[in-house]
């Protein structure tokens, strides 16, 4: 895994994991959104992230939704996407997952688990770029 400290967003509409997850990652540089609109409206503003973990299913913007809007207003930051599912899924969300090759942890993870999905994501970001 890479030593250097990474930028990450953190997107969940559960807060305490959010929270949970920026103090078990505080060596990293952290910034978080409790929904997929502050997430959307955020990365509108500063995408210069080396990874973004997102929860798939959340109330207002989905993170298939947020993906989808990422891809067309900022195309190949959704490359750098890693989802976290709570493994209840509806056929729209199976649908999603099926038919992209971005990484997924389910629910509960371990920092390690999280860390070494972030770590796989930022290596094919990268190789795509150089593509």
């Amino acid at each position: 895994m890479e030593s250097r400290r990474w930028r990450v967003l953190i997107i969940d509409d559960e807060p305490a994991i959010v929270r949970s997850v920026r103090t078990l990652m505080s060596h990293h540089d952290v910034v978080t959104a409790t929904s997929g609109e502050a997430a959307l409206e955020l990365l509108r503003g500063d995408a210069a992230f080396d990874a973004v973990v997102c929860d798939l299913l959340m109330p207002d913007v989905s993170g298939m939704d947020l993906y989808q809007q990422v891809s067309v207003e900022q195309p190949g930051l959704e490359r750098r996407f890693v989802f976290v599912t709570g493994g209840a899924f509806m056929e729209r969300a199976r649908a999603f997952l099926g038919r992209i090759d971005n990484v997924q942890i389910d629910k509960p993870f371990t920092i390690a688990a999280l860390e070494a999905a972030i770590a796989l994501t930022i290596e094919r970001a990268r190789g795509q770029a150089g593509q």
